[in-house]
């Protein structure tokens, strides 16, 4: 058997860590979604500009739709603790998680000077924000 070194230790810790935090972050965002979900139907009146009608429902799943996207709108629909700004929140969450993970690995490397995969995992985030920014964009 291998005896325990302080880098194994420091490695182990980090990926406690990352653990962690993509379980908090899971978490989170399932308590957001529920919780949105919640007030979403008990208070359908601020769903849509129906009031949550099934004009609004057709006009968010048909061929086309528009769905709020500006960080203004989140804001302003959190600020008023809307459903579907709360749901909005749990589904960014939900996908900031692994990205945060991403950094965080990071962050990690560069503290162990593991120039190799600070550059890997560098050259993965880039990656992330291209596929966001081109996926905005289209």
């Amino acid at each position: 058997m291998k005896p325990v070194t302080p880098s194994d230790s420091k490695a182990l810790q980090v990926e406690i860590v990352i653990s962690e935090l993509l379980r908090w972050g899971v978490y989170g965002s399932l308590l957001l979604l529920v919780v949105g979900t919640v007030v979403s139907y008990i208070h359908p009146e601020t769903y849509g500009a129906g009031g949550g009608s099934g004009a609004d429902l057709h006009r968010l799943i048909t061929e086309g739709a528009t769905f709020p996207r500006t960080l203004s709108w989140l804001g302003h629909g959190l600020l008023q603790l809307q459903g579907q700004a709360i749901i909005v929140a749990g589904l960014l969450l939900l996908i900031a998680t692994p990205v945060i993970r991403v950094l965080v690995s990071i962050i990690a490397f560069a503290l162990e000077k593991d120039r190799a995969f600070v550059v890997i995992t560098t050259v993965v985030f880039l990656l992330l924000m291209i596929s966001f920014a081109l996926g905005k964009a289209g």
